[in-house]
């Protein structure tokens, strides 16, 4: 009987072990996944911001080492984190301002898209993706357009912005949204061109508003 006592005794406290085990490593494996889940909603709220900035002549500031656009990138990814991706082409490197203006004009009258250099960024680890570019002839610079029909943006928050000397953001909201219109676009932004070095309060200002 003694021993009848003695091994029920045992099988309990075994029981018991075996149960606080598994609760511990059940606790231990949802600690984990929560983890990962947080870790992948972190990198899915990192945000990225995609432009085109014209260094050289340019209108109302002259020669530029910096784009003005580069310029409120930088200020973006020093604010809100993000990551960068520059739409780079050669093809205006060293154009002076009205040459410029003028090939940009028969680019957009003929809907050319001027390749860019390099590869269109993989884009599936960010949520929030900033464009921003210059205003020229009414939108931004058909380059972009050119990696616009590289990249998905689906389900994404997009933020465009812009800089220009008067065009405000021209038709640049209506273009991105017709190039993706299954994100969802909202939060745009335009700076003065000729402001942007001495702007930097004007982009905090814009980017605390949408929670950076």
């Amino acid at each position: 009987m003694k021993q009848l006592i003695i091994a029920a005794l045992a099988f309990l406290m075994a029981s018991g072990c075996n149960g606080q085990s598994n609760n511990v490593e059940t606790r231990h494996g949802t600690s984990l996944q929560d983890k990962q889940t947080s870790n992948d909603q972190t990198n899915m709220k990192k945000p990225i911001v995609i432009f085109f900035s014209h260094a050289g002549d340019n209108y109302a500031v002259g020669n530029i080492e910096v784009g003005n656009t580069k310029i409120v990138a930088d200020y973006i990814s020093e604010i809100a984190g993000a990551d960068q991706f520059e739409i780079v082409t050669h093809k205006y490197d060293g154009m002076a301002y009205n040459p410029l203006i003028k090939l940009a004009q028969e680019e957009a009258n003929r809907g050319e898209l001027p390749p860019y250099e390099g590869s269109a960024p993989d884009l599936s680890q960010y949520g929030t993706v900033f464009i921003g570019g210059p205003v020229w002839w009414g939108t931004y610079p058909q380059v972009m357009f050119t990696l616009f029909k590289d990249i998905n943006l689906d389900g994404k928050t997009v933020i465009p912005f812009t800089t220009h000397e008067g065009s405000g953001l021209a038709s640049c909201v209506k273009d991105v949204k017709k190039a993706f219109p299954k994100a969802n676009v909202t939060g745009e932004f335009s700076i003065y061109g000729h402001e942007v070095r001495t702007g930097r309060a004007k982009v905090e200002k814009w980017l605390k508003g949408l929670g950076y």
